[in-house]
């Protein structure tokens, strides 16, 4: 596994779109088409990124009680993410690493942090999401080129994932 600090998220995503919006019906990523729209605008968050993730975290407790704590030495839960060695979207890509690289940039752009991990499985609490339709439809395009299965699993267009990703306190991923 290569290291989070080898990569650029730009490229990493826009290779990524590449891969998987080449299959898309046009309509449903629309209105980017095949080509890679761009990264998404950061934000400065107006709530402490720790503190949502502190938040985020009691409720997704209060939903899986069976949860269990696990403690990974690292800089963020970016870098814990290959630091530990997670596998989840290995359907997709074997390198965590570029996941991580990703993770990094949303840290610091959206001041999202990792609450949890599954086998197959990623949460991120959120403390600045996109206000405007056209942020969160470029972001939408960011989760779309991460995790594919964002649209795929849930039946929906990049459209409809920018709606739900307006305000949102927390991203989910999972792959299949």
């Amino acid at each position: 596994m290569s290291s989070p600090d080898d990569h650029k998220p730009a490229d990493v995503l826009e290779e990524w779109w590449e891969r998987y919006a080449a299959d898309e019906v046009p309509s449903d990523i629309a209105p980017f088409g095949r080509a890679w729209p761009d990264l998404a605008p950061g934000i400065r968050p107006d709530i402490d990124p720790d503190r949502a993730a502190v938040d985020y975290a009691r409720d997704f407790l209060s939903r899986r009680p069976h949860a269990r704590l696990g403690l990974v030495a690292a800089a963020s839960g970016a870098y814990a993410l290959t630091t530990a060695g997670w596998s989840g979207p290995m359907n997709h890509e074997n390198d965590t690493a570029r996941f991580s690289a990703v993770v990094r940039d949303w840290e610091e752009h959206f001041g999202a942090r990792v609450v949890a991990v599954g086998f197959d499985t990623l949460y991120l609490s959120v403390a600045a999401p996109p206000l405007s339709a056209g942020d969160a439809l470029l972001l939408a395009a960011e989760h779309f080129a991460f995790c594919p299965d964002t649209l795929w699993q849930s039946c929906h267009t990049l459209a409809d994932h920018a709606g739900r990703l307006m305000g949102a306190g927390h991203w989910e991923f999972w792959w299949d």
